[in-house]
């Protein structure tokens, strides 16, 4: 099978390329095809809007991120377009054909698995290649995981950021974090499911464990569900539930309390007791009221465990 498939995206490369580089060399700007970025839904397939149909129908070519989940769109809307893949892996070979077939006057769609192109997902140096060549780059919105999130939250400010995926590691991580905890805007953030307790761990960590939030997964498909509560909350309860799905978190603004910078963090020593031991002391911390947030740095900091350890552990 994968043979089979690597046969066929050869075989569309070698068309894209056919007829069209010579051209794209001579033709007027005028003359030229239009980069359509279409967004595509979140995960309803009926979310997807009446424009982005017909667009899809319209140009001679579609690239998508994965033309098998595209391919399910097609399919549910009757779209019969011309499919190639475009994606992180294989963008530095693929994007200069699908520039050459836009130079030769053929139009273009941008489509990813979900939501919009180059938001956190592949599209934004083919769309800043062509647009720089004075190119023509239409938008053509639809269903956002953002906005989604951000309304259903109950954190509804008038300012708000977006900071896509965070690191997951080192010095970047810990100064993005520290940036959200100083923010006075609501902040949005994209996690895979496997990560997300850690990031809520840290968050708490970095921007206190009273800090509001909320936990959006699924969004618009038939598991769809929200967790609001505290960011102390949440993380407690990605560790008893665990996190599936496609997720999105949105932290509450900094409205006056301490911001936390840097703590919590591996002590880099050797424990100094078992971990149960360290846990039912977080638990009998939290039992006379403290939050688990600044319960599991400060037996972080006297035991030597790591506080993400802590959160996860289960004292007997």
């Amino acid at each position: 099978m994968r043979r089979r498939e690597d046969a066929a995206d050869r075989c569309i490369r070698r068309n894209i390329r056919s007829g069209v580089a010579a051209a794209a060399r001579s033709d007027p700007v005028e003359s030229r095809g239009t980069l359509y970025v279409v967004a595509t839904p979140i995960g309803n397939l009926a979310d997807v809007t009446l424009r982005s149909l017909e667009v899809l129908r319209a140009v001679p070519l579609v690239a998508a991120e994965d033309t098998r989940v595209a391919r399910r769109l097609f399919a549910r809307h009757g779209i019969e377009t011309r499919l190639v893949p475009y994606h992180a892996r294989n963008a530095a070979a693929r994007g200069p054909e699908l520039i050459d077939h836009l130079a030769a006057g053929r139009d273009l769609a941008l489509t990813t698995d979900a939501g919009t192109p180059a938001v956190s997902d592949p599209g934004a140096e083919l769309v800043a290649d062509w647009a720089a060549r004075g190119g023509t780059v239409v938008p053509i919105p639809g269903a956002s995981a953002v906005l989604a999130a951000m309304v259903t939250s109950g954190l509804v400010t008038p300012r708000w950021s977006f900071e896509g995926f965070l690191p997951r590691r080192g010095g970047e991580r810990r100064e993005r974090l520290a940036r959200i905890a100083a923010d006075d805007r609501a902040t949005v953030l994209f996690e895979a499911p496997g990560r997300t307790v850690g990031t809520l761990i840290d968050l708490a960590a970095a921007c206190g464990g009273d800090r509001p939030a909320a936990v959006a997964r699924e969004l618009t498909k038939l598991h769809e569900e929200v967790w609001r509560g505290t960011l102390d909350e949440l993380a407690a309860r990605g560790v008893e539930q665990g996190v599936r799905g496609e997720v999105t978190i949105v932290v509450g603004p900094r409205t006056g309390g301490d911001v936390r910078r840097g703590e919590g963090r591996a002590t880099g020593r050797e424990p100094t007791v078992p971990l149960d031991q360290a846990r039912r002391s977080m638990d009998a911390r939290v039992s006379a009221g403290e939050s688990r947030a600044a319960a599991a740095r400060a037996v972080a900091r006297e035991t030597g465990h790591d506080r993400r350890a802590l959160y996860r552990a289960k004292s007997r």
